[in-house]
């Protein structure tokens, strides 16, 4: 994402080769591809709409950012409705192609598509660092508009104190324009957008498969160790 409106040519050149990108940048770590990624992270999604709300299936939820929808595979089916956004209109006809029953919608980059209050939740995964930093706090304002009194806003981002982490980083093509955002810089922007009960962890310490080896990624997740990380916050 970047400070242009309308169309995003840099990842509009990726809407058919997101993941062989991605992939590129892991191919360092031996075999280890996006997918497992993906997984991981949908999975703690689930695991926090469910450990907010107590169930999911009742839940109207936005993806912010959400390019050629990875993720909508693995959420759509355990909540009410599911809807992306994003400035790459060649990502999000991919993402439609994909993903028949998630609603799409173009965004401009400054107001998301949406009405006030309109979802329970909204969630952004490795976006917020391709926001121009000047960018981030009405980025984090947006998803306070859309999310309903008692919802649940989800960040996920890059850790920059892991090194392996900054090395896929500098390996990714569509990376260029980086900048990652420490755990409590994005505390901070929920917390000014409005945000409160915030919380935070470092992700993927461990392989993180099932609820268990989560549990354990959890537990590690006090420490600045894991690739990624988390925020959540309620609006």
């Amino acid at each position: 994402m970047n400070e242009q409106r309308g169309p995003n040519p840099q990842f509009d050149d990726y809407a058919a080769s997101y993941d062989d990108a991605v992939n590129r940048s892991l191919s360092f770590l031996g075999g280890v591809k996006v997918d497992y990624f993906t997984r991981v992270k949908a999975a703690y999604l689930l695991d926090l709409l469910a450990g907010h709300f107590g169930s999911t299936d009742a839940l109207d939820v936005l993806d912010i950012g959400c390019g050629v929808g990875n993720y909508h595979a693995l959420v759509g089916g355990a909540v009410r409705s599911l809807a992306g956004t994003d400035l790459s209109a060649a990502c999000l006809a991919e993402a439609a192609t994909r993903n028949p029953g998630v609603a799409y919608q173009p965004y401009d980059g400054a107001r998301l598509p949406y009405a006030d209050g309109q979802f329970h939740a909204a969630v952004t995964i490795c976006v917020m660092h391709h926001v121009p930093p000047a960018q981030w706090p009405a980025f984090a304002a947006e998803m306070k508009r859309v999310v309903r009194p008692g919802g649940l806003a989800v960040v996920f981002e890059h850790n920059p104190f892991n090194p392996l982490t900054r090395r896929v980083v500098s390996n990714c093509e569509f990376d260029a324009d980086a900048v990652l955002l420490r755990p409590k810089q994005t505390r901070a922007l929920l917390a000014d957008a409005g945000f409160r009960d915030l919380q935070s962890r470092s992700i993927l310490s461990v392989p993180s498969f099932g609820k268990g080896t989560r549990a354990v990624d959890l537990a590690l997740g006090r420490l600045p160790l894991g690739a990624q990380y988390f925020v959540r916050g309620v609006a």
